[in-house]
């Protein structure tokens, strides 16, 4: 995984191009349409427009803190409010609800099983963060009980 999480990143950037650029339907698994796709194009709009917004406070709280790595960069500093006091990691889940919302906007059903895949990834890349933010920060622990790791108020 590299020292730092660096394949994470790669798996990453492999994620972002399937979502952006991977097939939006296969045999036997085709779009929907109407009357679901004016609903579907509406909720879609919605949960990017959402998860956008969520990933983009999520980067403007880490400020200096921010690094392309799972790993903290040396000189962090815990972030818990704005953003991080809804979910611990909101740019992962800005990421998720925009590949929900995108999915939705193509009514796409194979569209959605690559955002649930996403949500999986980031699941899994979130855990191993966690492990190197609670070895740096004694109080990491405390705040994973208080606030929900991807989905506010459930996960």
């Amino acid at each position: 995984m590299g020292a730092r999480g660096e394949w994470y990143v790669v798996a990453q950037v492999g994620f972002f191009l399937l979502v952006a650029l991977g097939p939006r339907e296969l045999a036997g698994l085709p779009r929907w349409g109407t009357p679901w796709s004016w609903a579907s194009l509406a909720l879609g709009l919605a949960l990017g427009i959402a998860g956008g917004a969520l990933a983009l406070v999520g980067l403007l709280h880490l400020g200096r803190n921010l690094t392309a790595l799972p790993h903290p960069k040396d000189d962090a500093s815990l972030v818990e409010d704005g953003a991080y006091g809804l979910v611990r990691h909101p740019i992962y889940s800005g990421l998720i609800l925009g590949a929900c919302g995108w999915a939705l906007v193509n009514s796409s059903p194979l569209m959605l099983v690559y955002a649930a895949a996403m949500l999986i990834f980031f699941d899994i890349k979130s855990r191993r963060e966690e492990r190197w933010l609670s070895a740096k920060f004694p109080e990491y622990p405390a705040y994973q009980k208080r606030v929900r790791k991807l989905i506010p108020f459930l996960y």
